[in-house]
């Protein structure tokens, strides 16, 4: 009884697919459709059926459609008794989502790398964003693709787009010369560039493209550690710039602190050698600060002793000279009024 009440259904519909489908094959006891059964097509849906192993019919509008077959009710039952109920004449239907499938999640499954123009060093970055597609020739897509599978998920599409977005985004980055600040300014370049590039790959395979989206990078922590270096000198740099002092005196006067410290621990001699040197380094610099760098028919202004201590001060402040060295010069300037 359970055989023929299946052989005696007539109406077939996709009831209820899960959102991550794309493609699913519509089954029932003993794999059969009967001759003149009513195939429901609902909204936003298509369905593919496949007779004795060939795509006789896509549907791609909704409404009520009838199933022409050779397996006829209670003959076919009878047939089937002689060899164990396995039907002649096997069909199948694929029901898949024929509305558009929006905001489907992507990211570059490793940093993609190239060297940033600028500064010579190598750049990882990775990307992720969204995109939108539907599939445009189902009948495709079928064959080259779902390749008769029970069921297909979004999540398989996306495999094959990530594996086709790394290489036009590394030769498009390589080609740009675009430095690490400016892949952010540039995405949305970089992501029209990526979605002419796979969208032919992807018309081959049967869908469509609608859309392509960069939402944001994020670099790898051996970039983000030369960014952090050269963000921090370049800050240190404009801080020297504007007491006046260029990065190389800095240096210098960095190394004969640590000497000092390092090297004159316990030894008083050695300390005021050293200190007396950074006093002249710190007083060719004042001298530069003061000396005119073109000569002019004027007569060469004065020193001027506030200049000078304000530039001292500064130089405290900024940690190059210590309290007992800023103490003695200040000094020193005073007694020259």
């Amino acid at each position: 009884m359970s055989i023929l009440s299946g052989q005696l259904r007539s109406v077939i519909e996709w009831s209820d697919p899960a959102p991550d489908l794309l493609f699913e094959r519509w089954t029932e006891a003993g794999d059969e459709i009967k001759n003149a059964s009513k195939l429901i097509v609902g909204p936003g849906q298509g369905c593919i059926f496949v007779y004795e192993g060939k795509v006789e019919g896509v549907f791609t509008e909704e409404g009520l459609y009838n199933l022409e077959t050779a397996n006829v009710p209670f003959w076919t039952n009878i047939k089937n008794a002689l060899y164990k109920f396995e039907s002649f004449h096997k069909a199948g239907l694929y029901f898949f989502r024929k509305a558009d499938l929006l905001n489907q999640r992507w990211g570059t499954p490793a940093p993609i790398t190239y060297v940033d123009p600028h500064y010579k060093f190598p750049v990882g970055v990775g990307a992720f964003g969204n995109f939108s597609f539907r599939i445009a020739e189902p009948a495709a897509f079928f064959r080259q693709v779902v390749a008769g599978a029970a069921v297909y998920p979004v999540r398989d599409i996306q495999k094959v787009l990530l594996s086709r977005i790394t290489q036009p985004m590394s030769d498009y980055l390589a080609n740009a010369s675009f430095g690490y600040t400016e892949i952010d300014k540039h995405r949305n370049a970089i992501a029209a560039f990526c979605s002419s590039a796979v969208a032919p790959i992807f018309g081959t395979l049967g869908f469509q493209l609608l859309d392509f989206n960069i939402e944001g990078t994020r670099f790898d922590p051996a970039t983000q550690e030369r960014i952090g270096r050269i963000s921090d000198m370049t800050a240190e740099a404009q801080a020297l710039k504007a007491l006046g002092i260029d990065y190389a005196q800095h240096q210098q006067l960095q190394a004969m602190r640590d000497m000092a410290r390092n090297e004159g621990q316990g030894n008083p001699g050695m300390q005021m050698g050293m200190g007396m040197e950074m006093g002249k380094i710190f007083g060719q610099m004042m001298q530069q600060q003061t000396t005119p760098q073109t000569p002019t028919p004027a007569p060469p202004p004065a020193d001027d002793p506030m200049e000078k201590l304000s530039r001292l001060k500064k130089m405290f402040e900024a940690g190059l000279i210590n309290e007992q060295e800023y103490t003695a010069k200040k000094q020193e300037i005073l007694s020259q009024l």
